[in-house]
């Protein structure tokens, strides 16, 4: 990880629906991949109204969603939990949008 990749957030458990790894195996790409984007503040393909949500939840705790596009154009998202009593955030997972 770069110096300008740091991690912005702790991403708790990561879980991931069925479809999503379906997903994933098909276009030959490992989780880590997306995850790595994600914790370090790339939205993907976010509009600037919901980048800019995730910008202050990163400050306020909130929920924090990224959209990604596999290489076999399927959509991803990652969503992790906003912040508990005590500022942890306890999961994330990655899922396809028809699995929300």
């Amino acid at each position: 990880m770069s110096h300008a990749e740091t991690k912005k957030f702790s991403l708790g458990r990561i879980v991931a629906t069925p479809g999503a790894l379906e997903a994933l195996r098909d276009a030959g790409q490992q989780p880590g991949e997306f995850l790595g984007r994600h914790v370090t503040g790339d939205w993907g393909s976010l509009d600037e109204e919901d980048r800019q949500t995730n910008d202050a939840a990163l400050i306020n705790g909130s929920r924090i969603l990224s959209a990604y596009v596999t290489r076999k154009g399927e959509r991803i998202w990652i969503i992790t939990e906003a912040t508990n009593d005590v500022g942890l955030r306890y999961s994330s997972t990655i899922l396809k949008p028809e699995d929300y």
